[in-house]
């Protein structure tokens, strides 16, 4: 009999554990990114004409056309196991 009332006992104070978490809300509201061809600085202009190590060469600050063409090409030549294969 006491088997079984420690038992129940631990089966509802386990359940009962996850009541107490607390909300996780975002208390400073939504933050919206920028577009991802936006760049890399804050006000849009590249420093000395290249941007960062992580630009690729020749690539313009909002230039959309050659942001998605390069996203193509690297999806093909660096993910895509059958290209690489060959």
């Amino acid at each position: 009999m006491k088997r079984a009332f420690f038992f129940v006992t631990c089966c509802a104070l386990a359940l009962l554990a996850g009541c107490g978490e607390k909300p996780q809300t975002n208390a400073q509201g939504v933050k919206h990114d920028a577009a991802p061809w936006s760049g890399t600085t804050a006000n849009g202009e590249q420093k000395d004409g290249g941007g960062t190590a992580f630009t690729a060469p020749g690539w313009k600050v909002g230039d959309k056309a050659a942001w998605e063409a390069q996203i193509k090409t690297r999806g093909q030549n660096g993910q895509n196991e059958y290209n690489r294969m060959q």
